[in-house]
């Protein structure tokens, strides 16, 4: 049967169901399903943890054995065939007799792509795909980029004047922003598995880069805090060292190899939380995915840019960023948007 418009709201509802797996899930991918028959919802499930149910056995495991009869199976993602922890989703699948599965995109493990069509097909069950493909794909971007490129999304976190500074007289608060902004980089950083700093900002500002806001779901665990350093550090005098917490410090590594080595130890994203010059290494190697920036109504001037690096010889190589918003938090303003892979367009001049 090929997609109708009375699919897309189940599908809708089965993104939503997977957002509450955000930054919970990894090495696995956040994923949601809602069963459906006869225009009724029965069932809604979402992949809670690694090691626990996948979205389509959590949602089956509400029903009664034979309610889903008949259903349709609404998944964000496409349903993993391998044997794993908790079993083949295929299989449950059809054990429980769903006779539709509408799926919003492919397996980004080639290994794994179109296997779920081929035997799900073959229990004579109607499969349907790419329902609301883009916005699947944006919640697991991170699981992707590991997939295809065997390193973790990273998301460029900073903070600046408007003037694009971070330059603050020695002794003073390392925040430019408001509380309203600081409590909104504690969830920024629930989405994420990493926190990537330098060893200049851990000396300069000894920061904790840990999760402290009450609205964080008690299911997620601490990001690993990743230091990169090019010279020794005395790791007995910052808490990021001592607080009970993982941390991980290379020194003299490089950023791809860094990446690399993160995303073999099930790290899917990643917050980059750092000076000027980390991030502009970052940048310079092409290896940002993200940008989340937040402007305090202020300008400083100063030596200190919040994002250094070589930078771009042309304006032709410019970064340009696409799917933006920006937000008022309190006082500040928050800009988010993706780097967009394909080039940015054309200059007007």
């Amino acid at each position: 049967m090929p997609i109708q418009a009375s699919d897309t709201p189940w599908m809708t509802f089965a993104l939503a169901e997977a957002k509450q797996g955000i930054g919970l899930t990894s090495p696995n991918p956040a994923v949601g399903c809602v069963i459906v028959k006869d225009g009724v919802e029965l069932a809604r499930g979402w992949h809670h943890q690694y090691g626990t149910f996948h979205a389509e056995r959590d949602a089956l495991t509400k029903l009664e054995p034979g309610q889903a009869q008949g259903a349709t199976a609404y998944v964000t993602l496409e349903p993993c065939s391998s044997h794993g922890t908790t079993g083949a989703c295929t299989d449950v699948l059809i054990e429980s007799g769903i006779t539709r599965v509408v799926y919003a995109i492919s397996d980004p493990n080639p290994a794994h792509a179109g296997n779920a069509d081929h035997i799900l097909r073959a229990a004579n069950i109607d499969v349907s795909s790419g329902l609301l493909e883009e916005e699947a794909r944006h919640l697991i971007r991170g699981f992707a980029m590991v997939q295809s490129e065997k390193r973790p999304w990273v998301i460029a976190k900073t903070a600046m004047s408007l003037d694009g500074r971070i330059t603050r007289p020695s002794g003073e608060s390392q925040w430019l922003t408001g509380p309203e902004a600081r409590e909104d980089v504690q969830l920024l950083r629930a989405e994420v598995d990493a926190i990537i700093t330098s060893g200049v900002t851990v000396r300069q500002d000894d920061p904790a880069l840990t999760l402290r806001s009450s609205a964080i779901s008690s299911r997620k665990k601490q990001p690993l805090r990743v230091v990169l350093t090019r010279s020794e550090i005395d790791q007995s005098t910052y808490q990021i060292f001592n607080d009970g917490h993982p941390t991980y410090l290379f020194q003299n590594i490089s950023i791809s190899e860094v990446l690399r080595t993160l995303a073999n130890d099930g790290i899917n994203t990643i917050l980059l939380e750092s000076g000027g010059n980390l991030m502009g290494s970052f940048l310079d190697e092409g290896l940002i995915d993200e940008f989340v920036i937040y402007y305090a109504p202020i300008i400083t001037g100063g030596p200190t840019p919040a994002i250094g690096g070589r930078g771009v010889a042309t304006l032709e190589e410019r970064h340009s960023l696409k799917n933006t918003s920006l937000e008022k938090i309190g006082p500040d303003l928050r800009l988010r948007g993706i780097v967009d892979r394909n080039g940015p367009p054309p200059l007007v001049r």
